[in-house]
């Protein structure tokens, strides 16, 4: 296949600050055979800590400078302007407003497929802005649409189906995640200690999530304050958007006598440090769709336990503990019962947990099943 031969594709995306679709699309682009595929990232929103990582593997990023990430009239012409000039020949867009915008842009500048990627299955309408609820009423009516809507998880396809959705087809490709990047390493359990004013021996067990309902910090602060009846040695770490910032899990710590034992940090990009330092990952949300965190930290060698939704069991399998969400106590119980595992049992446990990853999630091989979605939609449309 020569370079004019190539299929032509952008993904459309709101921002590409760090979030669980903004890595997921990080990695697919990077990922992708470049004598098969030619990938353009716009965002509808300017900057975002991933721009630089994209924009390192050789990808143009490019953006239309919306405001607050909603597109007006203007924003969208200027979408339409740069999807005649790029002329790809699938648009695959990323969150809900870039499925809106690029659905309406699409058509206007004769894109010939559009796919959509649903990346939630949380809809709960405490946990979202106002706005989201007609947002989403009005892409359900728009759903057949799309070519194709690409879905991470059963229950994103469910609760989405639930609210109207009737695409032509779904696709279910879940996240991929580079094994050979997210590896064990040794220096990273003594790295983040210190950074932490901690003891090189201290049990640390950690939470890796942005500040939002969905997440739960406060099941898994419950959990950490019955853990701490029991074990004094366990610390607690909190590492996310908005989490040290926050009145709110401060005021819950204190008032859990967690003080002394929780420590919170804001996100960070070099998730191997944080994930390989860590005797135990935990995912405490109510809802998820695909958690990335979870597959990184296999990935990384430590064992999880996670709560029972979307994808968070299929994933851990039979190397880690699944428990009901909203239940510190089951939480906890769990939490302590990796803990009690020899070292060289948790090491082990870690090391299945790698490997499951690395024969289930790769990137490479998610895709290599992207890239046959977009040969098959440039096929039907031509």
């Amino acid at each position: 296949m020569t370079s004019t031969d190539r299929i032509r594709v952008v993904h459309l995306i709101t921002d590409l600050d760090v979030g669980g679709a903004e890595r997921a699309l990080a990695r697919l682009v990077a990922a992708m055979d470049r004598t098969r595929i030619d990938s353009t990232v716009v965002t509808l929103r300017a900057g975002g800590l991933l721009v630089d990582e994209i924009a390192r593997h050789g990808i143009p990023v490019m953006g239309v400078s919306a405001r607050g990430g909603t597109v007006g009239p203007r924003a969208l012409w200027r979408l339409v302007t740069l999807l005649r000039q790029l002329r790809p020949t699938v648009l695959q867009t990323w969150l809900y407003h870039a499925d809106l915008a690029g659905i309406l842009a699409g058509r206007l500048a004769g894109v010939p497929a559009v796919a959509w990627n649903i990346r939630c299955a949380g809809l709960e309408p405490g946990d979202h802005s106002r706005l989201l609820r007609p947002m989403l009423s009005l892409l359900a009516l728009l759903s057949a649409r799309p070519a194709a809507v690409v879905c991470n998880s059963d229950a994103g396809r469910l609760a989405h189906e639930r609210l109207g959705y009737h695409p032509r087809r779904w696709i279910m490709l879940p996240n991929g995640f580079d094994v050979d990047a997210l590896t064990p390493d040794d220096g990273a359990r003594i790295g983040l200690r210190r950074e932490l004013g901690l003891a090189e021996d201290v049990t640390l067990v950690g939470v890796v999530a942005r500040l939002h309902p969905m997440k739960d910090h406060a099941t898994f602060l419950m959990a950490a304050a019955a853990i701490a009846t029991r074990r004094r040695d366990v610390h607690f770490l909190l590492v996310g958007r908005g989490v040290t910032a926050s009145v709110e899990l401060g005021t819950l710590i204190r008032k859990l006598g967690l003080d002394s034992l929780v420590h919170r940090m804001e996100e960070r990009l070099d998730a191997r440090a944080v994930f390989g330092a860590l005797d135990v990952a935990v995912s405490s949300s109510y809802s998820e769709a695909f958690p990335n965190v979870v597959a990184e930290a296999m990935a990384c060698g430590t064992p999880c336990v996670v709560t029972d939704t979307g994808e968070s069991a299929a994933i851990v399998g039979e190397t880690g503990l699944v428990v009901p969400i909203r239940d510190p106590a089951s939480l906890a119980e769990a939490i302590l019962r990796l803990l009690m595992l020899e070292p060289d049992q948790r090491v082990e446990l870690g090391k299945r947990a790698r490997a499951r990853i690395r024969s289930e999630y790769a990137i490479d091989r998610i895709a290599r099943r992207y890239e046959a979605l977009y040969v098959e939609l440039a096929g039907q449309a031509a």
